[in-house]
């Protein structure tokens, strides 16, 4: 395990590397992701997550973003979860930071196990409330996200110790205020569950941005699109109650 961890630390250092710049749309990107977690038990339903993540416009170059971010759960019951999160979000050009975002989160999980595949159903709310360098003012915009999840152990019926697994999701980010349809981010990955406590994933994201329709010189110009591909590497650990029955099984799936 610890030279799982001195290998991500080596990447979070190379998506670190080199001068800071905002996003450029349409190229390759890169992502690092790594979460402690700890899960809710049979008897103790409470737990939590922390998590750091860095971004690269390049392929393991051109670093540019950052969060760190954490939460408190709550399991209903088996199925269903809820979380208050929060975080801090840095987007960065050169000389310094260029945006600082805060944020808070509400948020449910609805799990389905259905024989081999397994189904997860992700709401969440969002204020958020951003610092801008470049104009010195301060904005406050709301979001709601909704992310459908799928895994599929591919060696053993559920995702357990020294499972392959693949995972695949889609998720939509509406805005309030418009346009409705901010985001939308496709993801497929493939994992590996060493044990109860240690997972890791590497995938291919796809992440579309949307420009709400406006009028330039009486015409009106429609919906716009950004897209950009990223490599996405997610290391989780997760922890255990002391003394109690841990679930028979939890899903690998990511926080961000």
């Amino acid at each position: 395990m610890n030279r799982v961890v001195l290998a991500f630390a080596g990447l979070m250092g190379l998506l670190g590397s080199g001068a800071a710049r905002a996003q450029t749309p349409g190229t390759w990107g890169s992502w690092a992701i790594g979460t402690v977690s700890l899960p809710g038990s049979v008897e103790k339903k409470w737990g939590g997550y922390v998590e750091v993540q860095a971004r690269a416009n390049g392929l393991l170059r051109q670093y540019f973003y950052n969060e760190l971010k954490g939460g408190l759960s709550y399991d209903l019951d088996k199925n269903f979860t809820l979380l208050l999160g929060g975080g801090r979000y840095n987007t960065y050009e050169a000389p310094g930071p260029l945006t600082l975002e805060k944020r808070l989160w509400q948020q449910l999980v609805l799990s389905q196990y259905m024989s081999r595949l397994k189904i997860e159903h992700r709401y969440r709310v969002e204020q958020r409330w951003f610092r801008y360098r470049t104009e010195d003012s301060t904005a406050f915009r709301q979001r709601l996200r909704y992310r459908l999840n799928a895994f599929v152990p591919l060696n053993h019926q559920t995702v357990t110790n020294h499972t392959v697994f693949l995972s695949v999701y889609d998720e939509v980010f509406l805005n309030p205020r418009g346009p409705v349809l901010e985001r939308n981010r496709f993801y497929v990955g493939l994992g590996y569950q060493l044990d109860r406590h240690l997972s890791l994933q590497l995938g291919w994201l796809r992440q579309a941005n949307y420009s709400q329709p406006a009028f330039r010189q009486g015409q009106l110009v429609p919906l716009g699109t950004v897209t950009k591909n990223n490599v996405v590497l997610t290391l989780q650990y997760r922890l255990s109650h002391q003394g109690s029955t841990p679930r028979s099984e939890t899903l690998p799936s990511q926080q961000d």
